[in-house]
């Protein structure tokens, strides 16, 4: 439609913006085409001026989703085809599915948003170096993109959307802890002024790689703002924890609620070793992704939300993450 990393992440997807069409005509008589003709309007001065092209808005109504399948361990399933699986969009089966696939070889485009204030300043230069060493192992050369945030009060873009893994490297080493945590509003700008507004002219996977201790306290939008923005952007958000009490807090069960209303997944390393481990299940996750597209039963163009659910037909032995909805355009 979105996504917006399936891309679940769902590529997880939302409806695809209108475009202009132009409209088609009814064929008529063949107007006259010789100079004799064009001398024919010349002389009457009460003809009619040539029509405008008239257009036509033409509304997008497929939805592309980009989903993870875990077995009950944990590890991810990526064998599976499309009679395992079920898809319920707001409450109704897909008027009809259109493609099913296993997407571990999409483009990525991803963004790396750290937190940079105060409150995460005991380990940052190890996320730091994780977090280079994960845009290493998963940018690939002109095929993925990838840029970086830091924020404390506002979001500041230390390296725009690139393949080039030495000035993302850069982007990270140019944050520096200070300030105050503005989680929400980082994540509403980099998908609204990031992510959608990347060139999309073929199926891509989009993630958020979010570094935070989850306690927002400057933010002008709301959780629930940002989390929208996400949707709307088919963005797949994963979460790593900086915090280091060993126990979860308030801002744990933020991040949770970010990822798991996108699709993604929330890490809680406690161990300063285990942050690196976070970051190459994440890169491991991105490869081993499915998506489907359909079209929705009942679909209207009204700009509501509307809930999306994939189910594994062995709910037994295996678990589907996806984003939870997505909202149709309006017109």
């Amino acid at each position: 439609m979105l996504l917006a990393l399936f891309a679940v992440s769902a590529a997880a997807q939302s409806p695809a913006p209108t475009s202009d069409a132009p409209a088609s005509t009814t064929p008529q008589q063949a107007a006259p085409t010789s100079s004799a003709a064009q001398a024919e309007k010349a002389a009457d001065p009460s003809a009619p001026a040539d029509d405008p092209l008239t257009t036509i808005k033409t509304i997008i109504n497929e939805v592309n989703v980009v989903f993870t399948v875990t077995d009950k361990h944990g590890r991810h399933v990526t064998d599976l085809k499309q009679a395992d699986f079920r898809v319920i969009d707001d409450n109704k089966p897909p008027e009809e599915l259109r493609s099913f696939k296993a997407e571990t070889n999409l483009p990525l485009q991803v963004g790396l948003l750290i937190d940079a204030s105060n409150s995460v300043r005991d380990r940052f230069k190890f996320e730091q170096e994780s977090a280079i060493e994960f845009l290493n192992q998963t940018v690939r050369p002109r095929f993925d993109r990838a840029f970086v945030v830091g924020f404390d009060a506002t979001p500041e873009v230390t390296q725009d959307f690139t393949d080039n893994t030495e000035l993302l490297a850069h982007g990270v080493h140019e944050l520096r802890p200070g300030g105050g945590t503005a989680l929400y509003d980082a994540v509403y700008f980099a998908c609204r002024d990031k992510l959608l507004k990347a060139s999309k002219s073929t199926p891509v996977r989009r993630a958020i790689i979010l570094l935070s201790d989850g306690d927002d306290n400057l933010s002008h939008v709301t959780r629930e703002e940002a989390i929208e923005m996400a949707q709307r952007a088919e963005a797949i958000i994963y979460t790593i924890s900086t915090n280091v009490s060993g126990t979860k807090g308030p801002g744990d069960k933020v991040l949770e609620r970010i990822a798991d209303a996108t699709g993604g997944r929330a890490f809680f390393p406690f161990q300063i070793r285990d942050v690196a481990n976070a970051f190459a299940e994440i890169q491991d996750e991105l490869r081993s992704q499915y998506a489907v597209s359909y079209k929705p039963a009942n679909f209207k163009a009204d700009g509501h939300y509307r809930t999306i659910e994939i189910v594994a037909n062995d709910r037994k032995n295996f678990r589907v993450r996806a984003r939870r909805g997505y909202y149709a355009p309006a017109q």
